[in-house]
């Protein structure tokens, strides 16, 4: 298959709802320009077409391989793709000049790596662990680490990694054992195990930079106890290039379900006399810092759902164009119709496109709402914009890959038996997206931490003023003098007072002693967030359209068809939404009521 850079999609949902052209209007990345975002969206989708969608299933195919003396090997052409993508300095787009950077905002750096993604996402891992690297030693390093590494990091030409899990310590991070030994140079020697690693170790880059979260001796027990350590790969020498090997080695990959072409390690550190590594930030504070890189990690995570889904939702495009089953019903011509013609086919294609670019919008949002909180000129706009940006993260992070597995099995189920077929192509972004839904943080995490911090922020203000938007874009539409527009804004009225109600609900809940009960609701409630924030950014979608027409400006076909876009959304998702309140504020008694071993037959 080939993959077709969508970048009029993105462009859209950049500028005209996510609000782009608002910020510049309101003096903000006025070096942004629409004309420069277009460039740069255009030339990263050549590199994601023409580079990286052809690696994509013969390194599905090949994976990595873990050699005698502990390197990795990565797929034929991959390691020649990586030097293409540092030369275009496509890493460096969100990141402050003077470390390299373009200085652009993340939304247009999102949606750069929504295209590598989408063409490829085992490449893709490597450059965004880079990506959360960078923010976190920026925030967190001391000035000599930033001066040493960010301008390596940021050019790509040392990429990143993040080392939190230990086969004892998954989501529970409190429970990891690695240790970190003070030296009298001021350095530490790092000693123990880390897995689940994503491009631990490989030959694509210089350099790599180990994120290390360990303990140091008189630590305190759990989370609390935690540092964070900047362990390289090769220890810098007085030039700052890579010096001797340190004591870290690749001992075992993991054999996947899915992103073969990304080696997923288990990091040993010590094994000979201690690896160097040196403390970023103070003793102890190491899972704060974490959470710096994490954050950054979780909503790019969403964009892989976004983009895998959007690879699948061509793949299946394409086919469904070309595949000839049956007559349709309304079909003249001879001969059987492509089964784009179908009703149910046509039904599975329009939920894909519509949950692709609802939660491509809500990831956009989230990004440019950090864009704010850091450039906003009052410390108010600031506050609220960060605010803003912690409520849509794990909607952003959970919904999006959870829509990301729904639309990959759509896909699949659109080619049939070939869909079952691996040389079909539609299997693997199945198996790509189901690990999105798992790392940097599980959805469930997510939604519990939607449910128990994000919604009791600041009294609940934050969400309050998110559905005071979402209701004043419903009365817009109302009044918008269209009559799809106007019942597209009935329908997420309604969703919005559902979505209150909800959220009163469970704030409600932990106010009290029925805490449990909030979290028995948590993954219910994330669903109907994101259903509800993706209808939305649909409805905003389609007044931005509705605009165009009426102005004679854009395409006239493509701006009917988003506001189609978003009243099918209201009809097959919006719809839906009064049921999820039930779930959302059903309790925990009908979870905990039953007896285990009766249940397990």
């Amino acid at each position: 298959m080939t993959y077709a850079a969508p970048v009029r999609d993105i462009r859209f949902s950049l500028e005209e709802i996510a609000g782009l052209s608002a910020l510049r209007e309101q003096g903000m990345f006025l070096d942004a320009s629409a004309d420069l975002v277009e460039q740069i969206l255009v030339e990263a989708g050549k590199l994601a077409s023409d580079v990286l969608a052809p690696l994509n299933a013969p390194g599905d195919r090949a994976g990595t391989q873990l050699q005698a003396d502990g390197t990795v090997v990565s797929p034929e052409g991959f390691a020649e793709a990586y030097q293409q993508f540092v030369e275009g300095a496509w890493l460096s787009v969100p990141f402050d000049p003077a470390i390299g950077g373009m200085g652009l905002p993340k939304g247009v750096a999102l949606a750069v790596h929504e295209m590598v993604h989408a063409a490829n996402m085992s490449f893709g891992l490597c450059p965004m662990l880079t990506l959360g690297a960078v923010e976190a030693l920026s925030a967190h390093g001391t000035p000599e680490q930033r001066a040493l590494y960010l301008p390596k990091l940021v050019t790509g030409q040392w990429s990143g990694t993040m080392n939190l899990t230990e086969p004892q310590a998954g989501s529970d991070v409190g429970a990891l054992t690695s240790r970190a030994v003070p030296q009298d140079d001021g350095t530490y020697k790092i000693f123990g195990q880390k897995i689940y690693i994503t491009w631990g170790e490989h030959e694509m880059a210089e350099n790599i930079v180990h994120l290390v979260l360990a303990r140091l001796p008189d630590a305190p027990a759990g989370v609390k106890g935690i540092s964070l350590f900047l362990v390289p790969k090769f220890i810098p020498d007085a030039e700052g290039k890579p010096g001797i090997h340190n004591d870290v080695r690749c001992i075992g990959l993991e054999h996947k379900m899915g992103i073969h072409a990304s080696p997923t390690c288990t990091m040993s550190y010590g094994d000979q006399g201690g690896a160097i590594g040196w403390m970023i930030g103070e003793p102890n504070k190491g899972l704060t810092y974490m959470f710096t890189m994490m954050n950054s990690a979780r909503l790019n995570v969403g964009l892989q759902g976004v983009a895998v889904a959007d690879a699948a939702f061509q793949k299946a495009y394409e086919y469904a164009m070309e595949r000839k089953q049956g007559r349709a019903e309304g079909w003249t011509e001879a001969g059987p119709s492509p089964i784009f013609h179908h009703a149910d086919v046509r039904r599975m294609l329009m939920t894909m496109k519509a949950k692709v670019s609802a939660a491509r919008s809500i990831c956009h949002m989230t990004a440019l709402a950090s864009d704010v909180s850091e450039h906003a000129r009052t410390p108010e706009a600031r506050k609220i914009a960060k605010a803003r940006e912690e409520l849509l993260t794990p909607i952003a992070k959970g919904w999006s890959t959870d829509m990301g597995v729904e639309v990959a099995s759509l896909g699949v189920q659109i080619h049939g038996g070939m869909g079952f077929v691996e040389e079909g192509g539609a299997a693997q972004f199945y198996r790509d997206a189901r690990i999105a839904a798992i790392y940097e943080g599980t959805n469930g995490i997510q939604a519990i931490d939607l449910v128990s911090r994000k919604l009791t922020m600041d009294g609940g203000a934050p969400v309050a003023a998110l559905i005071d938007e979402m209701r004043a874009t419903a009365l817009a539409c109302e009044q918008a003098g269209n009559e799809q527009v106007k019942w597209i804004g009935k329908r997420l009225s309604e969703a919005v007072d559902i979505f209150s109600d909800a959220a009163n609900w469970l704030i409600r809940a932990q106010s009290g002693n029925a805490k449990r009960d909030a979290l028995a609701g948590a993954t219910p409630f994330l669903k109907l967030a994101g259903d509800v924030t993706g209808g939305w950014t649909l409805a905003k979608g389609a007044l931005a359209a509705l605009g165009h027409l009426k102005a004679k400006s854009g395409d006239a076909a493509y701006m009917t068809a988003r506001i189609s876009l978003a009243g099918f959304f209201a009809e097959n998702v919006l719809a839906q939404v009064p049921g999820l309140l039930a779930s959302v504020t059903a309790g925990s008694d009908v979870l905990f009521e039953p007896e285990m071993d009766a249940l397990a037959g």
